[in-house]
């Protein structure tokens, strides 16, 4: 059973999603601001949080850094029609994905589903026989623990980004589209756009790049999308 924290100041929507959830047999914790939120984070395990943007007492932006300094807990913002700038600047900071309200109830039990997936697998709950790793310039991924460091000091990734990462690491030098990024990484959610790709790769940039505005490593293809530099010192 996975436990997932559901925080919206609307409790006609953390009642819906309540039921939702708890039809897929996840137990819910509810939240009906940001300091509830961590609050009720702080004492319980949770594997997944639903967080709306505009609440009172503390919005979703100043919850979700605050839940960044702690954890790499998946994170679905909901935001309303009109809230592009917040959406971007929440992925900015750390959200995996994003719902607009109205929501649709099967999207994001999709969505749900797609991140718990990869956020067990990023905790080791389901690690493959044989360990891969890779090795390029100064940037290491260790598949079986889940790792990546950086000049040796680890670095903290979502389950998105280590995704993105493992997938451009695995195929240096190989372009990708944000359409072929976006169906590997979310291959079983159908929704989203690939606007949600190139806010993922500048947080990867300012994760690992010396200079993310000339990185090295994570370049852009004029057109075409995004490829791993295949040379070390990314100089290809």
């Amino acid at each position: 059973m996975y436990n997932i924290l559901v925080c919206d100041d609307e409790k006609d929507i953390v009642s819906a999603l309540r039921i939702y959830l708890m039809s897929e047999g996840y137990k819910v914790y509810e939240a009906y601001n940001g300091r509830e939120a961590l609050e009720l984070f702080e004492g319980a395990e949770i594997h997944l949080v639903i967080l709306d943007i505009m609440m009172p007492v503390m919005d979703g932006i100043s919850t979700m850094v605050k839940l960044r300094e702690q954890s790499n807990v998946p994170v679905i913002m909901l935001s309303a029609k009109g809230e592009d700038m917040d959406k971007v600047l929440g992925l900015n900071i750390g959200a995996d994905d994003y719902v607009t309200k109205p929501f649709n109830p099967v999207e994001l039990l999709a969505r749900v589903k797609s991140q718990l997936r990869r956020y067990m697998q990023l905790g080791g709950s389901s690690l493959k026989e044989e360990p891969e790793a890779f090795c390029i310039g100064g940037i290491e991924l260790n598949d079986r623990t889940k790792e990546v460091r950086l000049d040796g000091e680890r670095v903290a990734l979502t389950p998105t980004e280590y995704d993105i990462l493992k997938l451009l690491m695995a195929n240096p030098g190989k372009v990708y589209s944000p359409a072929q990024i976006y169906a590997a990484v979310w291959n079983d959610n159908p929704y989203g756009t690939e606007n949600t790709v190139a806010v993922h790769i500048r947080h990867l940039r300012e994760k690992l790049e010396y200079n993310p505005a000339e990185p090295r490593y994570l370049k852009a293809v004029w057109g075409r999308g995004y490829k791993f530099s295949a040379n070390a010192k990314g100089l290809d």
